[in-house]
């Protein structure tokens, strides 16, 4: 087993808890990154990054699934900061064309319905961004906007990546790139270059067995919002290239642990959102029942909100988020649940003399 990278002299548990998590994979790889009080105490990686053997590098990008959406929404919370994009307006003052009578901050925070397509689309959907934008407008949500809520698992960036480029012109991915992940060095982007594709992890695990695990205990509606168009849990799709250069914004962002972590920490910085609105944007906007998933959850604007914290979890177990003044970033190529990063992250919090993440 291949282990690199460093922590603090006093943060060694967080090394072994990690190590016992990379024994334990029995695909591609993972790595962790923690940042506290300016820097990265935590920034570890091993395995493979493919099923050839290739090591998984420093450099080496993971899709995060969900782990994709704070990414996908900081477009938007940027214009509203600048005054260019009213939250409590319906987001049609902006896209026009769109049927949900949803204002801009229910679709930031998953109060829009528009979360399944009644219209068949096949995988090519994917592929072409005013396509999928045109099903979505012509949609009619699972629910009056704004009475549920309930996450847009493969649209959640559409929604509000469509609001992003006709207020400023720019696709969303675009936009990332030249306001957020470049100026502050994250290795985080949608729709990969054919250099970051060379450097991207395979995702392994993503069986048939592991799908159905994935549809157990959720109500009919998980199915429809994530089977339509096809593909997104295909392993032969999300490690192609075509799948790689789309942007598809809810879920298929590529980056580095250090990245996903490096958000968080600009976040608690104050380098990227005023003081308001990143208040705003991670307090519970709603919670409750989620119509989709079916468990309690609540939704800010972007983030996923709990009491220690906010951030955002992944299908397949990658995770980045912060709480108590840290920021963490876990990705891993082996799909499977989130006890991995849990178990690496209270080994931190056992070191810092924090309690352990609540069950």
């Amino acid at each position: 087993m291949r282990l690199e990278g460093t922590t603090a002299k006093e943060l060694e548990p967080v090394r072994d808890a990690f190590a016992d998590v990379l024994r334990a994979q029995a695909g591609t790889g993972a790595a962790v990154v923690i940042w506290r009080d300016g820097e990265f105490v935590v920034d570890l990686w091993g395995g493979t990054a493919d099923t050839a053997g290739h090591p998984w590098r420093r450099d080496s990008i993971v899709q995060p699934y969900s782990v994709s959406k704070p990414f996908a929404a900081l477009p938007a919370l940027l214009l509203v900061d600048r005054g260019l994009l009213d939250l409590d307006v319906p987001a049609r003052k902006y896209w026009p064309e769109l049927h949900a009578a949803a204002t801009v901050r229910e679709l930031l925070s998953h109060q829009g319905g528009v979360v399944a397509l009644d219209e068949p689309a096949d995988v090519t959907a994917f592929y072409d961004w005013d396509r999928m934008c045109a099903l979505l407008a012509g949609q009619e949500p699972a629910w009056p906007p704004g009475t549920g809520h309930g996450e847009s698992a493969l649209f959640y960036g559409h929604l509000v990546g469509e609001l992003v480029r006709r207020v400023d012109g720019r696709a969303p991915g675009r936009f990332l790139r030249e306001e957020v992940c470049g100026p502050l060095g994250l290795d985080f982007a949608f729709g990969l270059t054919p250099a970051e594709q060379a450097r991207a992890v395979e995702l392994t695990g993503l069986t048939a067995e592991f799908r159905r695990a994935t549809l157990e205990g959720r109500p009919p509606l998980y199915r429809a919002a994530t089977d339509n168009p096809p593909g997104a849990f295909d392993p032969a799709v999300v490690n192609g290239a075509a799948w790689r250069a789309a942007e598809v914004p809810a879920i298929n962002g590529h980056g580095t642990a250090r990245a996903m972590a490096g958000l968080y920490a600009a976040l608690l910085s104050g380098t990227l959102l005023s003081t308001g609105l990143l208040a705003e944007a991670t307090t519970a906007q709603t919670r409750g029942p989620d119509l989709v998933f079916g468990h309690e959850n609540a939704w800010g604007l972007g983030f996923a909100v709990d009491g220690a914290g906010y951030g955002m979890g992944g299908l397949g177990g990658s995770y980045a988020g912060t709480a108590d003044g840290y920021a963490i970033g876990f990705v891993t190529g082996t799909m499977g649940d989130h006890d991995r990063v849990d178990r690496v992250e209270n080994a931190y919090r056992a070191c810092a003399g924090l309690p352990p993440l609540p069950e």
